[in-house]
């Protein structure tokens, strides 16, 4: 009986460990994440300015497809 107890504290011990390390990544890639969020902002932000300053039309992210 004492042996079973022992090995399954080693298993919760090693399944705390895996949670630990999962919560870690996901919170390194939930990081991640918002930065390369700020980045597509920001070049989405420059790419519009530049179509703005070369025609002076509404941004082609604001116009319809011609399909429509």
């Amino acid at each position: 009986m004492d042996g079973r107890l022992e090995r399954a504290e080693e298993e919760l011990a090693h399944l705390r460990r895996a949670l630990d390390d999962l919560s870690d990544v996901v919170a390194r890639q939930a990081r991640e994440i918002e930065r390369l969020d700020r980045r597509v902002a920001l070049l989405m932000e420059r790419a519009a300015e530049a179509e703005a300053a070369a025609g002076g039309a509404a941004p082609l992210a604001d116009q319809k497809p011609p399909h429509w």
